[in-house]
């Protein structure tokens, strides 16, 4: 018989890359969906129509019941709990929320399994992300962060998911179930939402190209973050769950690129070239060519406590996985750019 899968967040960028993923590696693949909904409502019917495979599941990640019905009914060999509050800088904006969805989220999980009796047949995996290291100059590793690395979250986002991390680790050695974290830097690609500034510099690029669009506001240009392809990190993801114990894995690229760079090469993709003029919150990026001012920073866009760097070490899973990622960093700009000149020229 097929194995079955479950995953939270499937509407999101890595759900629906790793159910397409999973259907393609023969499974019975279901998505848990937020709310009420009706086969009419927009939303359920762009889902069924990108991934017409999906079994659509109605609950919510602070429900416990509803979760544990979902799990006795299907009874799933794999569970992937990619739902969130993911939005770093919005998690300041409702701390609250953040911590009910992306940490005691987890837990509601890991009891679902629990109490539906499956903690001995389903395996767990939770995204874990790099956001929990927060990159400061005393916890950073000059070869990258590793599994065993010391945690400073620097934002709610971040502190969430380090309970929802040390909670599936606790479930894993308190009641011997397979469950794990995949420790998750940076991945974006043509799924990621306009919020996330990767997709919101290469929406941008592409309506400046076709003249719908003017310049684009950023924050601060020299974060610098271990970026890769979305598509590549599913798999790890998978192949996490397929090993014959449990154990936590990082998944990175080993390099870092400021937003400055990404600016760069996605404007390069459409034959500009941007030159820099001042310096902090009067800083501008103009067309080398024609002196026109196309980026511009907005200092609301500057966090409470910002990350500067995040670099991963992904050689464990490199090597017991079996894992690397595919998609270099100008191959992610061009892809992401790409996808959105297609979609503002009506060609996708």
């Amino acid at each position: 018989m097929s194995k079955k899968a479950l995953i939270t967040g499937v509407a999101g960028q890595d759900g629906g890359h790793l159910a397409k993923l999973l259907h393609d590696k023969g499974y019975v693949v279901f998505g848990i969906v937020r709310g009420q909904m009706e086969a009419s409502h927009p939303r359920y019917q762009a889902i069924m129509k990108e991934m017409p495979f999906l079994n659509i599941v109605m609950a919510d990640l602070l429900d416990l019941s509803a979760l544990t019905h979902a799990m006795q009914e299907i009874k799933p060999d794999e569970v992937y709990n990619l739902a969130a509050i993911s939005h770093v800088g919005y998690s300041f904006r409702d701390p609250i929320l953040t911590a009910d969805v992306t940490g005691k989220g987890v837990l509601n999980m890991l009891e679902a399994i629990r109490l539906a009796g499956l903690e001995k047949t389903t395996r767990f995996y939770q995204a874990s992300t790099s956001e929990m290291f927060g990159g400061l100059d005393y916890n950073r590793p000059d070869t990258g962060y590793t599994e065993d690395a010391i945690f400073h979250p620097r934002s709610p986002y971040g502190v969430a998911k380090l309970y929802g991390h040390w909670i599936t680790r606790n479930y894993r050695e308190s009641y011997d179930m397979f469950a794990l974290s995949g420790i998750l830097f940076n991945h974006e690609g043509e799924r990621r939402g306009p919020e996330f500034v990767t997709r919101k510099i290469s929406q941008a690029v592409a309506r400046i190209k076709t003249g719908k669009q003017e310049s684009i506001e950023l924050g601060n240009l020299d974060a610098k973050r271990d970026w890769g392809y979305a598509g590549d990190y599913v798999e790890g993801m998978w192949l996490m769950l397929q090993q014959d114990k449990p154990e936590d894995f990082v998944l990175a690229t080993g390099e870092t690129h400021s937003i400055r760079e990404f600016c760069e090469l996605a404007f390069k993709e459409i034959g500009i070239e941007i030159k820099w003029n001042g310096e902090g919150a009067k800083e501008t990026g103009v067309d080398a060519a024609s002196g026109k001012v196309l980026v511009k920073i907005n200092p609301e866009f500057y966090r409470p406590a910002e990350v500067d760097l995040l670099l991963g070490n992904p050689s464990k899973a490199e090597k017991q996985l079996g894992w690397k990622r595919k998609v270099d960093f100008p191959g992610l700009v061009k892809l992401m750019v790409e996808y959105d000149l297609k979609a503002e020229v009506g060609t996708r």
